[in-house]
């Protein structure tokens, strides 16, 4: 599933097709994604003017004019490809997967302004679309229990530290837990815990007010160069205009199970574990 960062990198490769843009047009091919899209959904976008895009944690918002606002989630294989309007052929439209072309058959909505046409593809249709009231969007249900931005001032030691307080599950359990921290995911988790030098399985609430700012620390730095290198290539996930996201070959430890660690004076190797059905990588030598 792709993480906070490479929806980022998605809302930005679309925001440019969208805001300011009035819909022109707007279909749905089947009534259904992960969930029931709202009944007259595509009537209920045309004609409307995209008024801007934000990401709350990895969802994507696109306010309309008419005081709704587009929900938006990728899901596993969700992918948008962004053209020009005039029946351009398929290989000019940016993907977000695969090199031999956009699946058809797994088309599921279009929507054109008057020079750009979307077309949202998910093979495994675990992605999801709503209409929401803009003002009302923080109380959605899809919504309305995240915890704070990763990259947002809310998320700081001392807010980082209530959360975790006597909580006996594991620092990397906690961190996935979207009521604690919004948008993070396993991948950048590993990463963040590597560079603050916490094990895995810590127990959450057993940090130390030095080890809880490394950890938010950790956790901005990570997420912030992954942004700015466009994302991680990994699975099905490419940029709006078809470019591969770069940030997986600047991964310290995800994905390098036996590898010497990275880390300068330290002699140990990168390891695996499965917490909670997920492989967890990490240094045993330097991560505590």
């Amino acid at each position: 599933m792709p993480e906070l960062p490479e929806v980022e990198t998605v809302m930005r490769g679309i925001a440019p097709a969208l805001t300011g843009r009035r819909i022109e047009r707007a279909e749905a091919y089947r009534p259904d994604l992960r969930w029931p899209l709202p009944e007259r959904f595509a009537e209920r976008l045309t004609g409307r003017t995209v008024l801007g895009l934000e990401r709350r944690s990895k969802y994507i918002l696109a306010a309309l004019d008419d005081g709704w606002s587009w929900l938006i989630h990728l899901g596993m294989t969700g992918r948008f490809a962004v053209g020009p309007r005039d029946n351009a052929p398929a290989e000019q439209l940016g993907e977000f997967v695969h090199d031999a072309g956009r699946l058809p058959a797994h088309d599921h909505v279009l929507v054109e302004t008057s020079d750009h046409r979307l077309i949202y593809n998910d093979v495994r249709r675990f992605g999801a679309m709503d209409l929401t009231p803009t003002a009302e969007a923080s109380t959605h249900k899809l919504l309305a229990t995240l915890g704070p931005e990763p990259l947002s001032d809310a998320f700081n030691p001392k807010a980082l530290g209530a959360a975790l307080e006597h909580r006996i599950v594991s620092v990397k359990a906690a961190l996935l837990d979207q009521k604690i921290v919004a948008g993070l995911g396993n991948i950048y988790v590993c990463e963040a815990l590597w560079r603050s030098k916490i094990h895995p399985t810590r127990e959450a609430g057993t940090l130390t007010a030095a080890e809880l700012k490394r950890l938010v620390t950790a956790c901005k730095e990570v997420l912030t160069s992954a942004i700015e290198a466009g994302g991680s290539s990994l699975r099905d996930y490419r940029h709006a205009d078809g470019a591969l996201g770069y940030f997986q070959h600047s991964f310290s430890v995800y994905g390098r199970e036996s590898e010497p660690c990275p880390r300068r004076g330290c002699s140990g190797e990168v390891e695996r574990l499965v917490q909670g059905g997920r492989s967890s990588f990490f240094c045993a030598g330097c991560q505590s």
